[in-house]
């Protein structure tokens, strides 16, 4: 049985040990979001590169529901362009994970075989920006900037 005296040795070292986790969150928010938006800010300019080739992965490969090919494609590098740009900067950067969980949802849905290497993958994207999306995009961020400059509350 645990006495009150060995629980009360180890409140201080946990309590420590939780503030220097918490003193990490801002770095790791940080981390998650420079680590996503690199992954799929290089597959927008994949795409980019070469747009003959992108409109016929959307046409033959890639079956995105309900939406024309050329849609699909713009609408993707789109997406994979400009929401990694905010998460970076952490400027609605609930909004960017978001829009970046769907653009990840959408690539696993719309590929017919997805091997079990790119599955995690893409599993480990969508836990990031799950996260992302949850806890915001922390103090290190444009968000937090404005929510402090003008009052507002930055959750």
């Amino acid at each position: 049985m645990i006495s009150s005296l060995t629980l009360q040795r180890l409140g201080l070292p946990l309590a420590r040990l939780r503030g220097l986790l918490e003193a990490l969150q801002p770095l790791a928010l940080l981390a998650a979001r420079l680590y996503v938006a690199r992954v799929f800010f290089l597959s927008g300019l994949t795409k980019l590169r070469d747009w003959e080739i992108t409109i016929a992965l959307f046409t033959d490969e890639y079956k995105v529901p309900l939406l024309p090919p050329e849609i699909a494609a713009a609408m993707g590098t789109a997406g994979e362009l400009a929401l990694p740009v905010l998460l970076v900067a952490g400027l609605g950067g609930r909004f960017a994970a978001l829009g970046l969980f769907v653009v990840n949802a959408v690539a696993v849905i719309s590929l017919p075989e997805v091997s079990e290497a790119a599955a995690q993958q893409h599993l480990f994207w969508g836990c990031l920006l799950m996260g992302l999306l949850l806890w915001g995009p922390g103090r290190w961020s444009a968000d937090h900037l404005l929510a402090r400059r003008w009052g507002w509350s930055a959750t």
